[in-house]
């Protein structure tokens, strides 16, 4: 029968393990791949609600247009896209163009609506909620 030599037999037992640097490393990466991913993400998200803000703005334009068709003037606001108002010129000639209120943008503003003359605008306030340059017509 073979002997194995002491030495022999310790050198069958000793565990490979990762050193901690190498732990360290990978979570170093890890978090540089998480940091990317999360930043694209929000971006995407931005953009997202920026298109849906124009869409919401277009479907209210031509909204107001044929509002003016039909009233020969522009709405009062954009509420009276939905409600009659109490104070309609041509009762008769009103109906309801939106099948729901107006509503807000993703950000919880509503949108702004004036009217100067024979044009009107509607925008949104956009992400900081204050009139700027970024706002969204």
């Amino acid at each position: 029968m073979k002997t194995i030599s002491p030495r022999r037999k310790k050198r069958n037992f000793v565990k490979s393990a990762f050193t901690l640097m190498e732990v360290m490393l990978v979570l170093v990466i890890i978090a540089a791949i998480a940091s990317l991913v999360i930043t694209n993400l929000g971006s995407f998200q931005g953009k997202a609600e920026q298109k849906v803000t124009k869409t919401k703005i277009n479907v209210l334009k031509n909204a107001v247009e044929s509002y003016k068709m039909e009233m020969r003037s522009f709405p009062p606001d954009l509420e009276a896209l939905f409600t009659k108002p109490s104070n309609v010129a041509n009762a008769d000639n009103w109906y309801q163009i939106l099948k729901e209120p107006p509503g807000t943008d993703p950000w919880g503003n509503a949108f702004e609506y004036s009217v100067n003359g024979d044009s009107f605008e509607i925008r949104s306030l956009g992400a900081d909620g204050t009139r700027s340059e970024d706002d969204i017509l």
